[in-house]
């Protein structure tokens, strides 16, 4: 079996489910695809987080300096952006349950080796300036693997779920990467702590190989792979005459939409404070304001585990309360995002305060980004070409992600005063991303919101 054969989207099956067993079945195996992307997904995070949980312990141990690590930190988003838009045009002709087990496989071992690479260190004492290449060249192969996870995921909605469900599976499909960073926060932190930031990347390759078997044992490619009819047939929908167009003739529809490439600009300013509070939340508690390692990871897990309810509520907020009015839901999440952000910040506050404003913040962000980034955007775009949209807005999404770290180890590591770190100027660069993540959808609301009603 070639490597296209064996990759390709699958094929119907020769057997099919009996007519009377159909609903029944289709149930039972979109529910086990759905919870295994999720799962799956979720892992993937774990694999991607244990760069910034070892940031102060590599600090600390003279290994890195800020700069080095944005640079490290950049190099994972950069080719995670290029990837993630090519992988996510390829996604919309593969096998979703392969494609997505590989991912974590790739990432799970270049985890594995950043394990060794620390493990060497410690015994030999490498080269500074061997870590630093080690560490750019393999953490930025690690954004290849981690490129192939978000596309399978929202294309195995598209291929198993009805339209009028599909936001607010959705919404709950979203809240994988809170789930994944909130167990990366507690477990590999309390590692990290315990047995070393080498172990920590260790830990992060077990969780990653569990991923991938994770998906590969409960994800179905799509219904007619499985015996059942197509997803349009199974849900009663009328087929709509775009949706007999070749992929890649949908795919260039997508590309040339405008209203896409609105989505994905304020999508990359979301992008920009969620990177901001993972990646450098845990060093900005403990420079900034005392906190030890412990409780600054223990404060950013709650950060996660915030974002996965603002992803659920997402969905029925926009769909129930609102009634399809996304841009409403889109308004208040957003100014929310702004305040509470700013006053973790620029506020000192106590353990709980904290808690409670980074908990806010990641409510609100997770809101907003699920409606802008998710909802609007499945609205806008047909079926097949699910993929196609995931890659426009990763790509734009992950080059600001990029920048943005990349211009935070600057701001952190050239502005001290009396031997500290001055957080002002990044904070300053932070808060204007959240202004900015509020403002675009809403000057293009009315665009948008056409848009929506003419597809």
């Amino acid at each position: 079996m070639g490597i296209y054969s064996k990759y390709r989207i699958s094929k119907a099956s020769a057997e099919k489910v009996p007519p009377g067993e159909v609903e029944t079945r289709y149930r039972q195996l979109r529910s086990r695809t759905f919870w295994g992307a999720t799962i799956a997904y979720s892992l993937y995070y774990v694999c991607r987080l244990a760069f910034s949980i070892v940031k102060q312990p590599i600090i600390d141990g003279g290994i890195l300096n800020a700069t080095q690590l944005g640079v490290i930190g950049s190099a994972f988003l950069l080719v995670y952006a290029a990837g993630k838009f090519v992988n996510s045009f390829f996604a919309d002709y593969c096998n979703i349950r392969r494609f997505m087990a590989l991912g974590l496989l790739i990432s799970s071992g270049i985890n594995l080796i950043l394990a060794l690479l620390g493990y060497m260190d410690m015994a030999f004492s490498l080269p500074g300036f061997v870590i630093m290449i080690a560490f750019s060249l393999l953490w930025g192969l690690n954004g290849l693997g981690q490129s192939m996870g978000a596309a399978p995921g929202v294309i195995s909605l598209s291929r198993w779920f009805p339209l009028r469900e599909r936001g607010t599976w959705y919404s709950i499909f979203s809240a994988s990467p809170y789930l994944g960073e909130a167990l990366a926060f507690v477990l590999l932190g309390f590692v990290a702590k315990h047995l070393g930031w080498q172990s920590c990347f260790l830990m992060a390759s077990i969780c990653g190989f569990a991923g991938a078997l994770v998906a590969l044992s409960f994800i179905s490619d799509t219904p007619e792979s499985r015996g059942l009819p197509p997803i349009d047939r199974l849900a009663s929908e009328e087929v709509q005459p775009e949706d007999r167009l070749p992929t890649i003739s949908l795919q260039k529809r997508v590309f040339r939409n405008p209203g896409i490439w609105i989505i994905a600009l304020s999508s990359a300013f979301i992008y920009v404070t969620r990177y901001a509070v993972s990646g450098w939340g845990v060093l900005f508690l403990q420079k900034a304001k005392g906190f030890p390692l412990e409780g600054a990871t223990s404060v950013t897990a709650v950060y996660a585990v915030s974002g996965i309810a603002g992803t659920v509520i997402a969905g029925w907020l926009s769909d129930r309360v609102f009634k399809g009015h996304r841009i409403i839901p889109v308004a208040i999440s957003g100014l929310l995002s702004l305040l509470s952000l700013s006053a973790f910040l620029l506020l000192d506050g106590d353990y709980f305060l904290n808690m409670f404003l980074i908990a806010l913040f990641s409510l609100s962000a997770g809101v907003l980004y699920c409606i802008v980034a998710g909802i609007i955007a499945l609205d806008i775009v047909p079926r097949k070409a699910t993929g196609a949209a995931v890659g426009i807005i990763g790509i734009v999404c992950y080059v600001a992600a990029s920048l943005q770290d990349l211009l935070s180890g600057y701001l952190i590591d050239n502005f001290i005063v009396d031997g500290q770190y001055d957080f002002l100027p990044v904070t300053i660069f932070w808060i204007l991303a959240a202004l900015l993540s509020l403002l675009i959808p809403l000057l293009g609301r009315r665009w948008l919101q056409a848009r929506q009603a003419t597809v």
